[in-house]
């Protein structure tokens, strides 16, 4: 018989801050909430950047060109449009609906700003950025490159307009859109106020819930709000959430990597020799260069 998987904290979202010039992010985790460490494994960083409006300019406002290793970025976005290009001669843009998932892996170089068309005329941009680690098997793979457009990614509705969006993983019989290299489920979550909503969880899996709007009641025993994320308890399967006002929530869960962890700036690897590595690797142009 299934049982409850319990929410065991409820934490607050960091302060906004710039990433480049283009993106006004709240970071979830790590570093924002850095006691939740192993507890949300194979899910390493979250920055939600919540609706800000951007004026017309000149030059696209983002990210420049910088590398990878080690792992996977999620790019989601609510609104607003992005262009993405890399060393691995990937390029795209991303609209609202539409999801990015880049494997690093042995390495790339990418940068992510605003598309011609909104740095032209401006606009309100609303995204989220996900980095999801890779085990040690997979983390010197060739790097690989998803483009899920919103018209991809499978969508359970309901009557009262209410939907999940299947990005990764498997729910209610239905595939997500993207392939992984551990299991894993990542579900975007539109909920109208009153909706009730029964998730059910491989037991074992580590699990968090983030609020990017509205204001939900989980299991009836806790409250998360805009920018909170809940986290789960390992054992246990079902979760149930219940909007008490409309929300947009993001649902991560995924069987933990049993490994160390090394980080260091853009790179997630097991040791301190494979940072160092990965530095000269890309000050070498290993990991290629964007031209």
């Amino acid at each position: 018989m299934a049982t409850v998987k319990k929410a065991a904290h409820v934490y607050k979202g960091a302060a906004a801050h710039m990433v480049g010039d283009g993106f006004k992010v709240q970071n979830l985790f790590p570093n924002g909430n850095r006691i939740i460490g192993k507890q949300l494994s194979p899910f390493f960083l979250l920055d939600y950047a919540a609706p800000s409006y951007f004026p017309p300019s000149d030059q696209p406002r983002g990210v420049d060109e910088h590398p990878h290793r080690g792992f996977e970025t999620v790019t989601i976005a609510y609104q607003g449009t992005l262009q993405h290009r890399d060393s691995g001669g990937n390029a795209g843009r991303i609209g609202p609906g539409d999801v990015q998932w880049m494997t690093a892996a042995s390495g790339v170089v990418h940068e992510e700003k605003h598309d011609e068309e909104f740095t032209k005329n401006g606009g309100t941009l609303e995204m989220v950025q996900l980095w999801v680690n890779l085990p040690r098997a997979h983390k010197m793979d060739k790097p690989r490159y998803q483009s899920l457009q919103k018209d991809d990614i499978p969508v359970i509705r309901y009557d009262d307009g209410s939907y999940v969006r299947l990005i990764a993983g498997e729910w209610e019989g239905q595939q997500g859109a993207a392939k992984t290299f551990t299991p894993l489920n990542v579900f975007d979550m539109q909920l109208k106020a009153g909706k009730t909503i029964q998730l059910s969880l491989p037991d074992g899996h580590n699990a968090g819930l983030v609020v990017m709007k509205g204001e939900v009641s989980i299991n009836d025993s806790h409250q998360a709000k805009a920018v909170e994320i809940a986290v789960f308890e390992q054992a246990g399967e079902n979760i149930t959430v219940t909007a008490r006002e409309d929300s947009s929530l993001l649902l991560l869960s995924g069987e933990p990597i049993q490994e160390p962890v090394f980080a260091y700036g853009p790179f997630v690897m097991n040791t301190k020799d494979e940072i160092i590595t990965a530095i000269d690797d890309f000050n070498n142009g290993k990991m290629g260069r964007l031209n």
